[in-house]
């Protein structure tokens, strides 16, 4: 009975002592999974299609690009799960971990049907410009309707964490860092070459960036742009004169080299370094002079800096997917993106920051080069089409004024005009629907009615619905068809539901992520999630993507 009793006890005192060992373990791992990185840097390269990572790899250094992609985790089959595949939609998505379904932002502009007038994702007029007597600084992103990772980090520490938007463009800083961030900055180009902000977030400019707009540094850049490398050894892009870039006033060609500071008079002043390769230069100098005045990443609570660069989409717009001009960027960026990995080393510490790299959308190659090569591609003919449109709703309905607005590949009715007439809403957009899919190069079209009332779960139908805001887009939805756009015969556009503008860059690196790679698909709702994961915050109050697990130690 003793002996029983003894080795009871000694039972015991070994589960005893096995959980209390378990328990310092778990407790370990707890204390481990708490520290959470300094600061998260999300970068967003604007008009970035996945192929310019191939593409362009064996001309990138080893520490910018080929740094992330090696070291990282480089997601190599990420999509946008929504159309249409605009800046504002996109960075919207990004931060917010959800599509224009929910987060609202369903283009750059839209037609606002309540009071009736084209509205700008970042526009708000309530607010003033800071930092320029232009009106451009009177923005915030009070058109967002949901939350951002940053945002829910600013609640979980207490708005201790910090949080800094920085892009050329206005919307490319605002709407990823969120409502509650500290500064979100853009440049005032044209005669100023600012940075600025609007009172939505502050009264004045921090003395720093002060300092940073009367250094000259963006004179600095109203320079020669050549190609960084002898233009022969850019075999990655077509040839540099040829029918299908635009170019910049005031030089004939569209070709290598640029005098940018002769250029300029004709190009509204600054606003020629928007198109170059030396906007990202400049917003990586504004980046690094961030992080130092806003004293990122000093302190064990996270803050976030969330840089969009945008040069590449004006590039891209310009001279096209296949340009030299676009490949020299893409060079450049990358020793942008090495210097600002530098600094980050230097000022925050290797090893104490999270950095994902991603793009807002992809583009389409020219499609009068796709022709040139024998491609299916081309230009929708509007004009042919809007004549034969308003002839048939005279026909069909007695009147040609029951459209009240036409954007982004929608159609929005004239309610008062349908009531008035006595016209049934769904019967007059089936009706619709019916004539422009006989349209040429109309590869598909769909009602609202349909996109409210059905659920798709896959192919291009699940895309319209994922952009589709029932209070916020149109009546009908058109879809071309592939290769074929509404744009100019030179460069390059966006906004489809198909690779060349969903398929976009996806890197993770530094603390907490794992090295390695995957081609299982991801989407671009699901990096606010797994940053979220990774700090242990809520997600984004209306998340629809999922932690990407994988990319997590």
């Amino acid at each position: 009975m003793k002996k029983n009793l003894l080795v009871l006890s000694l039972l015991m005192l070994t589960v005893s002592c096995k959980s209390q060992n378990e328990t310092a373990v778990l407790n370990t791992k707890v204390s481990v999974s708490q520290e959470n990185p300094k600061l998260v840097i999300g970068i967003v390269v604007d008009q970035m299609r996945y192929d310019y990572l191939t593409r362009f790899y064996n001309k990138f250094g080893e520490g910018g690009f080929k740094l992330l992609m090696n070291e990282g985790f480089n997601c190599k089959n990420n999509h946008y799960n929504y159309i249409p595949t605009y800046t504002g939609p996109g960075h919207a998505s990004v931060y917010t971990g959800t599509t224009p379904k929910y987060h609202g932002i369903i283009a750059n502009y839209w037609y606002d049907k309540e009071i009736k007038e084209s509205v700008y994702c970042a526009g708000d007029d309530t607010v003033r410009s800071v930092g320029t007597e232009a009106n451009s600084g009177q923005m915030s992103p009070s058109r967002m309707k949901t939350t951002s990772f940053a945002d829910e980090n600013r609640l979980f520490t207490q708005m201790r964490g910090k949080t800094i938007g920085i892009s050329i463009k206005d919307r490319g800083a605002i709407l990823p860092a969120g409502h509650t961030a500290n500064a979100a900055y853009w440049f005032q180009g044209k005669d100023e070459g600012n940075w600025i902000t609007s009172s939505f977030y502050r009264d004045n400019l921090p003395n720093w960036v002060t300092s940073f707009n009367t250094s000259e540094v963006a004179e600095s850049y109203l320079k020669i742009w050549n190609t960084l490398y002898d233009i022969d050894t850019y075999t990655e892009s077509g040839s540099d004169l040829n029918t299908f870039e635009g170019g910049f006033k005031g030089k004939e060609t569209a070709t290598f080299p640029y005098d940018l500071k002769a250029l300029s008079k004709d190009n509204k002043g600054f606003d020629i370094l928007k198109a170059t390769a030396y906007g990202n230069a400049l917003t990586t100098d504004f980046a690094i002079a961030a992080i130092d005045g806003e004293q990122l990443g000093q302190d064990a609570i996270t803050d976030v800096l969330a840089v969009s660069y945008s040069s590449t989409d004006y590039v891209g717009h310009n001279f096209g997917v296949n340009s030299k001009e676009v490949q020299d960027t893409y060079i450049r960026l990358d020793k942008d993106i090495e210097r600002l990995i530098n600094a980050l080393d230097a000022k925050v510490g290797k090893g104490e920051y999270t950095l994902f790299l991603t793009s807002d959308h992809g583009a389409i190659e020219v499609p009068s080069y796709l022709q040139s090569v024998g491609i299916p591609a081309g230009y929708v003919d509007n004009k042919a089409n809007k004549e034969k449109f308003k002839a048939f709703m005279e026909k069909t309905f007695g009147a040609s004024d029951l459209i009240e607005n036409v954007s982004n590949n929608q159609l929005f009715l004239n309610r008062e005009k349908l009531a008035l007439l006595n016209l049934d809403l769904e019967v007059v957009q089936k009706k619709i629907v019916n004539e422009i899919i006989n349209y040429p190069n109309i590869d598909k079209v769909y009602t609202a009615s349909a996109m409210s009332s059905t659920s798709f779960s896959n192919g291009i139908e699940e895309l319209i619905q994922n952009g589709f805001n029932q209070k916020r887009s149109g009546d009908v939805i058109v879809v071309n068809d592939p290769s074929y756009i509404s744009y100019s015969k030179t460069g390059s556009t966006h906004g489809s539901g198909l690779n060349y503008d969903t398929h976009v860059p996806l890197l993770f690196y530094g603390k907490g992520i794992v090295k390695g790679s995957t081609f299982q698909k991801t989407k671009i709702v699901d990096i606010a999630p797994t940053i979220s994961a990774l700090l242990g915050i809520s997600f984004p109050n209306g998340a629809t993507g999922l932690p990407l697990e994988f990319v997590l130690e």
